[in-house]
């Protein structure tokens, strides 16, 4: 049993290398036999990964010529170590040796620290929208004004996202956390000197840091899930990082109607209950800001995957970030998610911007319950959110669930457009649950779906796309469904977004399910592995290809 935090070069003792010339991959041949395939590419019917420089042959042979030793039960409470030793023989294939792997505690306080910063960064986007009508005459400026404190987050994501993943696959995970959470700091205490009637520019200044800092935070929920949890556990872990901003959504829509409530009688009055909630939120901010600090590491001493393992022993200096983005962009069923995945989250944004104005133009006077509305949203979006991730840990059914989850956020969109203006206001509540735990539960699937049919490629860069893609769709979105709210009234706008959502429907059916990681894991796990040719030859060199065969298909 090791320590929990014990140093990387304690990783077992050398196993026996492949032959020469040939590196072990996940295979067909029968347990104990290994056989090797011609130089001249893969045979057909293989499966193949290419233009991948950081999962390159020579990173593989590396990370496959170590001890091979059977998968033990996964603890939860701390870290255990896979048994291994030169001597001991796998029963998948006689000599195939895999790293050993390691779950370690420690994974909980990285996951804890990260979703609570993430709460409050969101917390923030959201606490001027849902009180949007208190905060206009308050700084005496136009609705257009308000929006844009939460459109400036989707605003500085899209120019920032590319340096942002650059910063996170370059430098790591702990800088881009310490980033993230300096800043979301940062601005939380420069909006506390914004509480006048003439210092809207301050509280603008406040809020584009706190954008900032929210580059550094959405792209981390699936890279801290592969990083530091096992194969059984990711998908739930990366749910349960994006709960942290789905929670900071909820509170963003619950606490403001009651800290700040509309007493615009009585400017000093509001002026200190303004002060009130800034004042609080930058305390929170600063806290966490220290425990990332403190607690937040790199990564574990031990990779938690065999999928991870090959990614940590690959050489740093062959990975290329531009490289990584153009695999990407060329992977269709990864632009086709990119499209889908904006437009849910889009949709998202949107409806959560303007909540606020939809509810008061039908029930007046209800800001309170406008919050409330959107609290039970987002609510009954991080069950969904659990219980999607939950799922896909036990059965691996991405494109399925992505499909029949987008279906239902669609019915679910339709149905709170129609049912907006009966003038029960029971039935907003229980409408607005029902689209919350289909559209907001969507979030992590698209995360983890991402990874799975783009791997080996880094997930930040992933999911930083994905963000970007929901950044520039709730931008449109929200301009254009607040003009049709203002113009037309609230049906409209909801029926716009209705259009769009259905688009996104056809387009995630065409998506491709090729889940490669999680073909990784079980090839591997399984010992089902034969050799190819490592030998360099102008097509080796070329797409420095992995194979994985019908049979390994057909197993998995």
């Amino acid at each position: 049993m090791a320590k929990l935090d014990v140093e990387e070069g304690a990783a077992g003792a050398p196993g026996h290398p492949p032959a020469n010339g040939y590196l072990l991959v996940p295979g067909g041949e029968p347990p104990g036999k290994l056989s090797a395939e011609p130089q001249n590419g893969p045979k057909a019917g293989c499966l193949t990964l290419n233009g991948v420089s950081r999962d390159s042959l020579a990173a593989a042979v590396q990370a496959l010529d170590r001890p091979r030793t059977p998968l033990a039960p996964e603890e939860e409470t701390q870290t255990r170590l896979l048994p291994g030793g030169p001597g001991e023989e796998t029963p998948g294939a006689e000599g195939a040796r895999v790293p050993q792997t390691a779950l370690s505690a420690r994974r909980f306080v990285v996951l804890l620290i990260f979703s609570l910063y993430s709460l409050v960064n969101a917390f923030q986007w959201i606490q001027y929208s849902i009180i949007s009508n208190v905060f206009r005459d308050f700084y005496r400026v136009s609705f257009l004004h308000i929006d844009w404190l939460s459109m400036v987050y989707m605003l500085a994501y899209v120019p920032l996202i590319f340096p942002a993943t650059w910063l996170l696959d370059t430098r790591g995970l702990r800088l881009t956390a310490l980033l993230g959470s300096g800043l979301n700091c940062l601005g939380a205490w420069v909006k506390c000197g914004s509480v006048q009637q003439h210092l809207f520019w301050v509280t603008m200044l406040g809020q584009c840091l706190c954008s900032v800092a929210q580059v550094f935070i959405l792209g981390l929920p699936s890279r801290i899930a592969s990083v530091w949890f096992g194969p059984k556990e990711v998908s739930t872990a990366c749910a349960t990082a994006v709960l942290g901003n789905q929670l900071g959504t909820a509170v963003g829509f619950l606490l403001p109607p009651v800290l700040v409530p509309n007493t615009q009688n009585n400017t000093d009055l509001l002026e200190c209950n303004i002060s009130t909630m800034f004042y609080g939120t930058s305390s929170i901010a600063t806290f966490l800001c220290l425990l990332t600090v403190i607690a937040f590491k790199e990564k574990p001493p031990y990779p938690p995957s065999q999928a991870q393992a090959v990614l940590q022993n690959s050489p740093p200096a062959e990975y290329s970030y531009k490289k990584s983005i153009r695999n990407l962009f060329k992977n269709i069923p990864f632009v086709l998610l990119l499209i889908t995945y904006g437009i849910m989250t889009g949709a998202f944004y949107s409806v959560s911007t303007l909540l606020n104005q939809m509810i008061l133009i039908h029930y007046e006077g209800e800001e309170v319950n406008a919050g409330r509305i959107g609290l039970t949203l987002v609510v009954a979006g991080m069950v969904g959110s659990i219980l999607c991730g939950l799922w896909l840990d036990h059965t691996k059914t991405y494109k399925q669930t992505t499909l029949v989850v987008y279906i239902l956020s669609f019915l679910g969109m339709v149905v709170f457009t129609f049912t907006l203006d009966l003038g029960y206001i029971i039935i907003v509540f229980i409408t607005g649950g029902v689209l919350g735990f289909f559209m907001t539960g969507y979030l992590p699937l698209g995360f983890e779906f991402a990874v799975e049919i783009t791997y080996p490629e880094s997930e930040g860069t992933s999911s930083g796309l994905l963000n970007a893609s929901a950044q520039i769709f709730g931008i449109l979105f929200t301009l254009a469904q607040g003009k049709l709210t203002s113009d037309y009234g609230p049906r409209a706008g909801n029926i716009f977004l209705c259009i769009w959502m259905f688009l996104g429907i056809i387009l995630t059916a065409l998506i491709k399910s090729d889940l490669k990681r999680h073909n990784i894991n079980i090839g591997i796990a399984n010992g089902d592995i034969k050799a190819v040719p490592v030998e360099d030859s102008p097509t080796d060199q070329e797409s420095k290809t992995m194979m994985m065969s019908k049979q390994s298909e057909s197993a998995i």
